[in-house]
């Protein structure tokens, strides 16, 4: 008899979840502590690239709440009437490019210093996948 070891399937937004964050402002965000409760929740730009949920923090590596995602790497999300359990996954770099440009087009009536800032190579550095849990 010949075993299996199915790999789990990583979890994905629904086509409806992902078309509200999407449609979504601002995404309100919240580290899990070491203790396991919640940290304070931050208002954020969010953006879709294909069937991924990706956010930045414009302020780079140094603000609070991305410096929470790197404790546990899992967390909670609000946005467009989704309220989610979330898992912070680093983003490849290849889709920094992507990522700039949803940025833009997204957000591009905000001002020029703005745009420039979410775009940045400081803010790209903090490019975070948002996966279900």
């Amino acid at each position: 008899m010949t075993s299996s070891s199915a790999t789990p399937a990583t979890p994905a937004w629904t086509s409806q979840e992902l078309d509200r964050i999407e449609r979504a402002e601002e995404l309100e965000i919240a580290s899990l502590r070491r203790g396991g409760e919640l940290g304070s929740r931050r208002t954020i730009w969010v953006v879709r690239v294909g069937d991924g949920i990706y956010v930045r923090s414009v302020n780079g590596p140094g603000s609070d709440w991305y410096r929470g995602t790197r404790a546990r790497r899992e967390g909670r999300i609000r946005a467009g009437g989704v309220d989610k359990d979330v898992t912070f996954i680093d983003a490849d770099g290849g889709i920094d490019d992507a990522v700039d440009a949803a940025y833009r087009a997204k957000y591009g009536r905000y001002s020029t210093n703005t745009i420039q800032r979410i775009t940045s190579s400081t803010a790209g550095s903090t490019t975070l996948r948002l996966l279900p849990r």
